[in-house]
């Protein structure tokens, strides 16, 4: 294309979904948002946004323009960032996209890494949507349990994910402390309210409770630790968790089928950058002997 103006606002546009959030990252009236975006609808004679009440959601067209967009933009940062001197710095938006299980890990590596890097601005996207590596929706993700799959995606294995069973302290108190898997069925159990959740634990743990007690459940993990070390029940924790509260107790050792593998995934259009692979590195790095 020779407008690259144009292109880098359709970027923004879907990236953002609205003319004024991509006017205000690029520093222009919403009018020229507008403009080149009619503009490069007419040159490419195609639809590349479908416009609603919300904003601007892409196309099919839209979506492969995302795509190639995101990945000419970010290997422009770092050529300007070489042309200026400056090829040993790291700067711009880096995403990072995790299971929320993994937040209370990846949160202080990624503060560590922005103190490291003051040029990164960091967004981290977390749930269980899969962002789109391929659309430029994040550069690095942090995915679980079977190899990832996706074409044109590099996949690193990062570590095992170790889990336990724990219940605080007031719950021990009022219900006590079950001496065997047997009794578990005569206790109170904090799961996620998923059915279908294939991570190991939940598989071990739904194959051996009655639903009666399964008297606690949550979609969020956040709010899962928190009816856990609340006292509503005894629930699987990451070691790591469990091990940032004194008053948790252990009621069965950590198993080597309960354990998921993390894996670490970049696209193959920008996985060689400068940015993603100082990354890369430092997360890795900053990995070794967690749980």
């Amino acid at each position: 294309m020779d407008n690259w103006d144009e292109i880098k606002t359709a970027y923004h546009v879907a990236r953002l979904g609205t003319v004024s959030g991509a006017a205000d990252v690029l520093g222009v009236h919403h009018a020229t948002v507008i403009r080149h975006i009619d503009a490069l609808e007419a040159r490419l004679a195609v639809k590349l946004f479908q416009r609603h009440a919300r904003g601007y959601k892409a196309t099919e067209a839209g979506e492969d323009l995302l795509r190639v967009a995101a990945a000419t933009n970010d290997q422009f940062s770092q050529l300007a960032s070489r042309i200026k001197g400056r090829g040993d710095s790291v700067s711009g938006e880096l995403v990072v996209t995790s299971l929320v299980e993994l937040t209370r890990v990846v949160t202080p590596v990624l503060v560590a890494f922005q103190k490291q890097n003051p040029d990164v601005v960091v967004r981290f996207l977390t749930g269980e949507r899969l962002f789109r590596l391929e659309y430029g929706e994040a550069h690095v993700a942090i995915r679980a349990g079977s190899v990832p799959q996706q074409p044109d995606n590099v996949v690193q294995p990062l570590m095992k994910m170790r889990v336990g069973l724990y219940a605080h302290k007031t719950y021990i108190a009022e219900f006590g402390l079950p001496e065997r898997v047997e009794d578990y069925a005569n206790h109170r159990f904090v799961v996620q309210d998923d059915p279908e959740n294939r991570a190991p634990f939940s598989i071990w743990l739904r194959n051996i409770l009655p639903e009666k007690a399964m008297t606690f459940r949550c979609t969020d993990m956040n709010a899962l630790v928190d009816a856990i070390t609340a006292g509503a029940g005894i629930g699987f924790l990451s070691l790591e968790d469990a091990a940032n509260d004194p008053d948790l107790v252990e009621v069965h050792p950590p198993l080597a089928e309960w354990e998921s593998s993390l894996w670490l995934v970049t696209h193959v259009d920008l996985h060689r950058t400068l940015k993603v692979q100082t990354f890369l590195t430092f997360l890795k790095n900053s990995m070794k002997g967690a749980v």
